[in-house]
Order: C-alpha cells, then structure tokens, then sequence
C-alpha cells in the first residue's frame, strides 16, 4: 500500500467521521484530528495519479521557499498564482507576504535553518536536532497566513535519510497532495547534497479537513482507480539557492478535478 491508498483512506474517514466546523474563510468544513501518513520512496514519487496534479505551480513554491523569499512577484512571474489569493485578501500593498515558509528557513533571526540542517546531516547523522520550524511565534502576526505545514525533522539510519512533517491545517483536497509531493521532493533534493539514499517520507497531521465545497469532488477522486507513481529525477541542484532541475519520468494520471481554493 502506498501514500496514495492512504490519501483515499483518508479522504473516506473524512467524509465518514468527520464533524461539522466552521473556518476562517466562511466556508465550512468537515474534520478529523490526529492523522499520519506514510511512504516508503522506494515505491515511486508520491504523485497522485487519481487527479492530474500542477508539478510546476508545487516545484516553483518549493523553490520560492528554499530562496528564502517571500515576495508575491516570483511567483507570479514564474505562473504560480496558489498564493494571490491570501495575498490580495491580506490589504497588502508592498508585494510581500510577510516573513512566512522562506523567509523562517533561511533566516530566523539570523540563523539559516537550511544551512544548518545540511551541515547537521553530514557532519552528525545521529543527531535528533535535525529540525526546521516555521512557527515564529513572535512574527506569527507579520504573516499574511502562519504556517499550515509548520516544521519538520530529518532521521539518518543505515545510509538513509527519511524526513517527517508536521501540520496543523490540513486542506485535504487542494494542499495536502501539494504537501507530500513538495515534501517529497525537498527529501530529494537534501539526499542529492549529502548523499544518502531516500528513506520515508511522513506526514503528521492535525485538523485534517474538506471544505464543504470540495465534497463532491472528493467522491468523484475515491471512485477512481490508481496507476502506479512516477519516478522524480533531480539535478543540478543547488539547494542553497533553490535551484534544481526535474524530470518527472511514467507519469500516468486521470484528468484534473478543479475545485475552489478558499482563502
């Protein structure tokens, strides 16, 4: 069983457990608390292939992150526009989105978490300090949004590396397919700079949620069978940068699903 069972797993507990919440955007939604999900990367990239997911629009956020930047503007001059939305909504006017993702990463009061964790990880596998956070708490109000996937923590053993995240929000249609593949991804990119081979990939998840306009479209994505996931070659990566290149390689998947982004 892969993480995508497990993502239809959970998209039936959701619609069969779940209570009735109200949310922020006035949307409504229906939740479980407390969920974790597991993949072996040695069973392919964790790409679902029950809807056709946008690889670049996920690549280019996740770049955006490791730059440590936090403008709207690279995102919308490389197409991404997941974050206009928020954006828009937030009032603001100087083009920024305050010190969300990149900006905690790569310089939490001075201190290049990125930096840290790579040197972590080649000059001290054993480590259980091998941790990056978002959650600032005392920037938390700077933010346009605090941070759903707020933090996670990277695990040596036997030559690999494995990489868990936390989250607190869990939009499950639109944000966590976006999550486990850019998560995914990022394992990729670290196994590339230090040189292990890729382990697990786990994702512990808080308010896991469907907003009440996704419902149907949740329904129409379990009624549909899965294909076997891709591979995701990486190079020329430069992950102090964000830079790297990709090649998403037997990517077989059913059409789009469009659904509403709530902001």
């Amino acid at each position: 069983m892969n993480i995508e069972t497990d993502y239809l797993i959970l998209l039936n507990d959701i619609l069969t457990n779940g209570v009735e919440k109200s949310d922020r955007t006035g949307t409504g939604t229906i939740s479980v608390f407390g969920r974790q999900i597991r993949h072996c990367m040695c069973q392919g990239f964790p790409l679902l292939t029950t809807k056709k997911m946008a690889v670049k629009t996920m690549m280019t956020e996740l770049k955006w992150f490791l730059k440590g930047r936090t403008d709207i503007q690279y995102l919308q001059d490389n197409g991404c526009k997941i974050w206009d939305g928020d954006y828009n909504k937030s009032g603001r006017t100087d083009g920024s989105l305050g010190p969300i993702y990149g900006k905690q990463w790569r310089d939490w009061d001075g201190t290049d978490q990125i930096q840290n964790l790579i040197d972590g990880l080649k000059n001290n596998p054993d480590s259980r300090r091998h941790m990056v956070s978002a959650w600032n708490v005392g920037e938390l109000d700077d933010m346009t949004l605090p941070p759903c996937h707020y933090g996670f923590q990277c695990y040596v053993s036997d030559g690999k590396l494995s990489l868990m995240w936390n989250q607190r929000s869990v939009d499950t249609f639109l944000g966590l397919p976006f999550n486990i593949a850019s998560y995914a991804t990022l394992l990729l990119l670290l196994c590339e700079e230090t040189g292990y081979k890729p382990g697990d990939l786990i994702g512990n998840l808080g308010d896991v949620h469907l907003y009440k306009n996704h419902i149907d479209q949740a329904i129409e994505q379990m009624n549909r069978h899965t294909f076997p996931l891709p591979k995701l070659k990486v190079s020329n990566v430069d992950i102090l940068n964000g830079e790297f290149d990709y090649e998403l390689i037997d990517y077989e998947c059913h059409r789009s699903i469009k659904a509403e982004l709530s902001n």
